[in-house]
């Protein structure tokens, strides 16, 4: 059953706008770090693209506590955000949109993956953590070849931690085409769940200008965008289990 899924992984990703995109994906994926932090939940990254100092072109984290499926699995989806960019000059409103994926991690029993399916590539993890992610290929990519689906970890200290972290994430991402009985291309079992990542494309909207969240799949809004952000999500995720 899903309530007894205690461990997700949780892929954010800019979508259209360019750099104002990847400073949305930053704020998504900082505002879930902080919802995590204030539940007590394990928030571990295992993969991640950065677009300057506070954006993400993508983000790839493992976030485990007791009832994180249940609380973030409404999450998945297109987000969209209205606000004036710190670059814009002359005070005009951008519209720019950021994709959300949550999948439930699963034993490794519940998704056969042969080992000669996989293509295996190692490389220096690089960014912050000392001279042994410099100096050794810890980073880890797996290529599941049936489906053409990547996943990578860099986070970890060693190479085997790096591929276990990255097998939990094949794993989710086959039982979830497993689940929805998916058939077709990699592109389409995304479109499935996020969408494209275009604007018309959205679960929730961000309006800075009116201070606004609005939720369009329940119809309600939110208000105070800066403490939501902030990790302040508990009447969001209420909104969803009434």
């Amino acid at each position: 059953m899903e309530t007894t899924i205690n461990k997700i992984i949780l892929e954010v990703r800019a979508g259209t706008g360019g750099d104002e995109a990847s400073l949305f994906a930053g704020d998504l994926a900082r505002m879930y770090q902080k919802y995590a932090a204030k539940r007590g939940w394990q928030f571990v990254t295992l993969d991640s693209s950065m677009s300057g100092a506070r954006g993400y072109k993508t983000l790839v984290a493992e976030i485990a506590g007791l009832g994180v499926y249940d609380a973030l699995k409404q999450e998945s989806g297109v987000h969209r955000v209205q606000r004036i960019p710190e670059t814009e000059r002359q005070g005009r409103i951008h519209t720019s949109t950021a994709s959300v994926a949550v999948l439930p991690v699963v034993e490794a029993k519940a998704v056969d993956v042969k080992e000669s399916d996989l293509e295996v590539t190692f490389s220096r993890a690089g960014g912050p953590g000392g001279q042994n992610v410099n100096k050794v290929e810890t980073a880890v990519r797996i290529t599941h070849k049936p489906t053409g689906l990547v996943v990578g970890s860099r986070e970890e200290r060693s190479q085997h931690a790096n591929r276990e972290k990255a097998m939990e994430v094949l794993r989710a991402k086959l039982f979830e085409m497993q689940k929805e009985q998916a058939v077709g291309s990699v592109g389409e079992l995304r479109n499935e769940q996020i969408g494209s990542g275009e604007r018309a494309e959205k679960i929730r909207t961000y309006n800075f200008p009116e201070d606004r969240i609005t939720d369009h799949r329940i119809g309600k809004k939110f208000h105070n965008i800066e403490k939501i952000l902030g990790g302040e999500m508990e009447q969001i995720v209420k909104a969803f289990s009434k």
